[in-house]
């Protein structure tokens, strides 16, 4: 979900082939990805492959490699997690990085398949200078399980989403009201309630007038954690306000002695966004799916 002052973004200089600190950053990144979705769900192996089934009522999970597997994957261990995905009635779908499984790509797309690419920003807090005040004019402040903002603060996620990319748009606080009410019926806010509870998760949001205009999350785990679902009501854009609610969940992952925090970018103009912040690409988050999974 979101990220700054590059012009362009030099994925070959800081991918793992780049140097050992780049590649280490990276597999952190990987075990982070093996380990967040086992708090969830349930994982079944098939060869090289994980498959992360959910339990506890979320978004679907999905199948990667595991950390460590090596060597090139085979058409037979796809066609089984594929087939086990049709079983339990999931989207067939698959999300690694691809510069640690370059064969990976082209046996999905073999399997029909397609791949979607997306920026994948770290940033390490161990020597992350203080960053400088937002400037949003905008209250930033950690929304906790029984806040009476969260079900607004779920709802400006999913309106922002709701309308791609970064223009300013139509949608706003009178929207707040009914999507908001679609989460709490739907569930969804329900389990981001759980979430927070059990410390899975962690919420902030900027406010207007007391209500939710931007909000995201970071899910932390041993000492890494990735930045998920920020996003800004479409009226309330080109403001600051997803780094001003970025640089709010790095406070409070360095705070949990978190090390390492990462995040993909929907596209390389969001990434740039996220350069401000001091994140850096380390390589490519690459999601495969069924196009008529839906």
């Amino acid at each position: 979900m979101t990220a700054r002052q590059q012009d362009t973004l030099d994925h070959d200089a800081a991918s793992p082939r780049g140097s050992d600190g780049a590649r280490a950053l990276v597999e952190r990144v990987d075990r982070y990805c093996d380990a967040a979705p086992r708090l969830g769900g349930r994982a079944e192996e098939f060869g090289p492959f994980t498959l992360f089934v959910r339990e506890d009522g979320g978004a679907p999970y999905y199948a990667r490699p595991r950390p460590g597997a090596g060597g090139q994957p085979a058409a037979a261990d796809v066609a089984a997690v594929l087939e086990r995905q049709r079983e339990l009635g999931v989207p067939q779908a698959f999300e690694w990085i691809g510069e640690l499984a370059p064969g990976l790509r082209g046996l999905l797309e073999q399997a029909g398949l397609t791949v979607s690419e997306h920026p994948l920003l770290a940033l390490s807090l161990t020597d992350r200078p203080a960053p400088a005040p937002s400037g949003s004019g905008y209250p930033v402040r950690l929304v906790d399980a029984d806040a009476p903002e969260l079900a607004e603060a779920v709802a400006a996620q999913y309106l922002g989403f709701g309308a791609p990319g970064t223009a300013v748009g139509d949608a706003g606080t009178g929207e707040l009201a009914a999507e908001a009410g679609a989460r709490e019926a739907d569930g969804t806010v329900g389990r981001a309630r759980a979430r927070l509870r059990s410390g899975a998760t962690v919420f902030a949001a900027a406010l207007h007038e007391g209500r939710p205009v931007a909000a995201g999350q970071h899910n932390p785990v041993d000492g890494a954690s990735e930045i998920v679902g920020v996003a800004t009501l479409p009226a309330h854009r080109r403001r600051g306000l997803g780094l001003a609610v970025t640089e709010a969940l790095l406070a409070d992952a360095a705070a949990r002695g978190a090390r390492t925090v990462f995040l993909s970018a929907s596209d390389d103009d969001v990434a740039r966004i996220y350069a401000s912040a001091g994140f850096r690409p380390v390589g490519t988050a690459l999601v495969a799916e069924r196009e008529d999974a839906g």
